[in-house]
Protein backbone atom coordinates (compact mmCIF):
# COMPACT_ATOMS: atom_id res chain seq x y z
CA UNK A 1 0.00 0.00 0.00
CA UNK A 2 1.59 3.41 -1.22
CA UNK A 3 1.04 6.42 0.95
CA UNK A 4 -0.11 9.41 -1.88
CA UNK A 5 0.23 12.70 -0.01
CA UNK A 6 -2.72 15.15 -0.27
CA UNK A 7 -2.19 17.88 -3.38
CA UNK A 8 -0.19 20.82 -1.87
CA UNK A 9 -1.92 24.20 -1.40
CA UNK A 10 -0.27 27.75 -1.68
CA UNK A 11 0.18 29.27 1.55
CA UNK A 12 -2.55 31.50 1.15
CA UNK A 13 -5.23 29.12 0.81
CA UNK A 14 -3.68 27.22 3.35
CA UNK A 15 -3.90 30.71 5.92
CA UNK A 16 -7.56 31.26 4.72
CA UNK A 17 -9.19 27.47 5.61
CA UNK A 18 -7.03 26.29 8.29
CA UNK A 19 -8.83 27.59 11.48
CA UNK A 20 -5.63 28.26 13.82
CA UNK A 21 -3.60 29.85 10.97
CA UNK A 22 -6.55 31.77 10.59
CA UNK A 23 -6.65 33.14 13.73
CA UNK A 24 -2.82 33.67 14.19
CA UNK A 25 -3.15 35.07 10.68
CA UNK A 26 -5.91 37.66 12.03
CA UNK A 27 -3.32 37.92 15.27
CA UNK A 28 -0.21 39.17 12.89
CA UNK A 29 -2.53 41.59 10.79
CA UNK A 30 -3.86 43.12 14.12
CA UNK A 31 -0.89 43.94 15.80
CA UNK A 32 0.86 45.07 12.40
CA UNK A 33 -2.09 47.67 12.78
CA UNK A 34 -1.44 48.68 16.15
CA UNK A 35 1.96 48.59 14.97
CA UNK A 36 1.63 50.97 12.09
CA UNK A 37 -0.66 53.28 14.64
CA UNK A 38 2.33 53.32 17.39
CA UNK A 39 4.97 54.19 14.90
CA UNK A 40 2.86 57.34 14.22
CA UNK A 41 3.02 58.94 17.79
CA UNK A 42 6.30 57.94 18.63
CA UNK A 43 9.57 59.96 16.92
CA UNK A 44 11.01 58.83 14.44
CA UNK A 45 14.70 57.89 15.82
CA UNK A 46 12.11 55.93 18.33
CA UNK A 47 10.29 53.31 15.47
CA UNK A 48 13.37 51.79 15.17
CA UNK A 49 13.63 50.50 18.59
CA UNK A 50 10.49 49.77 20.01
CA UNK A 51 7.79 47.27 19.03
CA UNK A 52 4.70 45.48 20.36
CA UNK A 53 4.67 42.49 22.11
CA UNK A 54 0.94 42.18 23.23
CA UNK A 55 -2.18 44.39 23.40
CA UNK A 56 -4.45 42.75 26.09
CA UNK A 57 -6.49 43.91 28.64
CA UNK A 58 -5.60 47.95 28.18
CA UNK A 59 -1.87 46.79 28.71
CA UNK A 60 0.51 47.74 25.99
CA UNK A 61 3.61 45.32 26.01
CA UNK A 62 6.24 47.20 23.96
CA UNK A 63 9.93 45.71 23.27
CA UNK A 64 12.34 48.21 23.22
CA UNK A 65 16.15 47.43 21.97
CA UNK A 66 18.21 48.82 24.99
CA UNK A 67 17.78 50.62 28.31
CA UNK A 68 18.48 53.91 26.17
CA UNK A 69 15.37 53.72 24.36
CA UNK A 70 13.40 52.53 27.18
CA UNK A 71 14.15 55.70 29.57
CA UNK A 72 13.88 57.83 26.80
CA UNK A 73 10.22 56.41 25.74
CA UNK A 74 9.33 56.19 30.10
CA UNK A 75 9.76 59.74 30.03
CA UNK A 76 7.29 60.34 27.27
CA UNK A 77 5.00 57.58 28.68
CA UNK A 78 2.22 60.26 29.56
CA UNK A 79 2.02 61.74 26.72
CA UNK A 80 2.12 59.07 24.28
CA UNK A 81 -0.68 57.13 26.51
CA UNK A 82 -2.59 60.51 25.76
CA UNK A 83 -1.95 60.43 22.22
CA UNK A 84 -2.63 56.46 22.02
CA UNK A 85 -6.26 56.78 23.81
CA UNK A 86 -7.06 59.08 21.71
CA UNK A 87 -6.77 57.05 18.75
CA UNK A 88 -9.97 54.45 18.28
CA UNK A 89 -7.86 51.10 18.22
CA UNK A 90 -6.45 52.13 21.91
CA UNK A 91 -9.35 53.69 23.06
CA UNK A 92 -9.36 51.26 26.31
CA UNK A 93 -5.36 51.42 27.10
CA UNK A 94 -4.90 52.25 30.70
CA UNK A 95 -1.45 51.29 31.03
CA UNK A 96 1.83 50.63 28.65
CA UNK A 97 4.79 48.42 29.46
CA UNK A 98 8.40 48.68 28.25
CA UNK A 99 10.32 45.66 28.05
CA UNK A 100 14.47 45.58 27.48
CA UNK A 101 14.81 42.78 25.00
CA UNK A 102 17.98 43.49 22.51
CA UNK A 103 18.00 42.21 19.30
CA UNK A 104 19.02 38.79 18.19
CA UNK A 105 22.65 39.20 16.57
CA UNK A 106 23.18 36.66 13.74
CA UNK A 107 26.46 34.60 14.55
CA UNK A 108 28.92 35.11 12.03
CA UNK A 109 29.43 32.14 9.83
CA UNK A 110 32.48 30.32 10.01
CA UNK A 111 34.86 30.45 6.86
CA UNK A 112 36.64 33.08 5.15
CA UNK A 113 37.76 35.76 7.61
CA UNK A 114 38.36 40.02 7.08
CA UNK A 115 40.60 39.71 3.77
CA UNK A 116 43.93 41.48 4.02
CA UNK A 117 45.46 43.32 1.36
CA UNK A 118 49.14 43.27 -0.38
CA UNK A 119 49.56 46.78 0.85
CA UNK A 120 48.79 45.91 4.97
CA UNK A 121 51.39 41.94 4.60
CA UNK A 122 53.93 44.49 2.75
CA UNK A 123 53.65 47.03 5.86
CA UNK A 124 53.23 44.01 8.50
CA UNK A 125 56.49 42.39 6.97
CA UNK A 126 58.35 45.44 7.13
CA UNK A 127 57.54 45.52 10.62
CA UNK A 128 58.49 42.23 11.19
CA UNK A 129 62.09 42.63 10.06
CA UNK A 130 62.46 45.64 13.07
CA UNK A 131 61.39 43.23 15.47
CA UNK A 132 64.01 41.09 17.89
CA UNK A 133 62.38 39.02 19.72
CA UNK A 134 61.84 35.66 16.83
CA UNK A 135 58.61 34.62 18.87
CA UNK A 136 56.77 37.82 17.42
CA UNK A 137 59.14 38.21 14.95
CA UNK A 138 57.84 34.98 13.10
CA UNK A 139 54.07 35.57 14.43
CA UNK A 140 53.94 38.64 12.39
CA UNK A 141 55.81 36.82 9.18
CA UNK A 142 53.26 34.64 9.77
CA UNK A 143 50.37 37.24 9.49
CA UNK A 144 52.10 38.78 6.65
CA UNK A 145 51.80 35.81 4.58
CA UNK A 146 48.28 35.83 4.72
CA UNK A 147 47.96 38.95 2.98
CA UNK A 148 50.39 37.29 0.15
CA UNK A 149 48.60 34.40 -0.50
CA UNK A 150 45.03 35.62 -1.28
CA UNK A 151 46.75 37.98 -4.04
Amino acid sequence: MAYKPSPALPPAALLRQARPLRRLLSQAERIAHLQRLLESQLQPAARAHCHIASWRDGVLLLIVTDGHWATRLRYQQKRLLRQLQALEAFANLSRILFKVQPPLVAPRPPGQGPVLSTVAADSILGSAEGIADPNLRAALERLAAHGKNRT
